[in-house]
């Protein structure tokens, strides 16, 4: 499976009943690396936001 997001492409997160405190629930993130898919074969991206920076898998985000 291909990537679907480019770097520096802005996403937002939209994984439900996430909250770890770093999050803002929501807001808008850029994608800064693409990483390898995971076991299952989908894409993981490495995003950022003023806040700092986390790997999350694509079915976790969405277009901003």
């Amino acid at each position: 499976m291909s990537h679907k997001f480019k770097i520096r492409q802005r996403v937002r997160l939209t994984r439900q009943g996430f909250s770890d405190g770093r999050s803002s629930g929501g807001g808008i993130y850029e994608v800064v690396r693409l990483l390898p898919a995971d076991q299952t074969g989908v894409p993981a991206y490495r995003i950022k936001s003023g806040d700092g920076e986390r790997a999350v898998l694509e079915t976790e985000i969405s277009p901003a």
